[in-house]
């Protein structure tokens, strides 16, 4: 059975930075499209950034040139760099195999205030 662990959220202050974690298990990683999500307070999810099997990544243009995916095959484990944090970055954020909302681990919280 899959299973999606999120790790390395936290308060910052806006301009921070915060790595966030993946740690899959029960699926071969290394072969599937992996996706951050996150989900503000009274807000739907939102897809945030996604990183293909070969390397590939996306990015929702917001956040674009500040946040950087990858992964490690090897270990599996995907990580999500955030940098130059606004407040409006302050949500949830889950990990997804094929950003399927329904594979999403317990989430990490990221919340940037001053």
């Amino acid at each position: 059975e899959a299973q999606l662990v999120e790790s390395g959220g936290g308060l910052v202050q806006p301009g921070g930075s915060l790595t966030l974690s993946c740690a899959a298990s029960g699926f071969t990683f290394s072969t599937y499209y992996m996706t951050w999500v996150r989900q503000a307070p009274g807000k739907g999810p939102e897809w945030v950034s996604g990183i293909y099997s070969d390397g590939r990544t996306n990015y929702l243009h917001s956040v674009k040139g500040r946040f950087t995916i990858s992964r490690d095959n090897a270990k599996n484990v995907m990580y999500l760099q955030l940098n130059s944090l606004k407040t409006e970055d302050t949500a949830m954020y889950f990990c997804t195999k094929e950003n399927t909302w329904s594979t999403r681990g317990q989430g990490t919280q990221v919340t940037v205030t001053s």
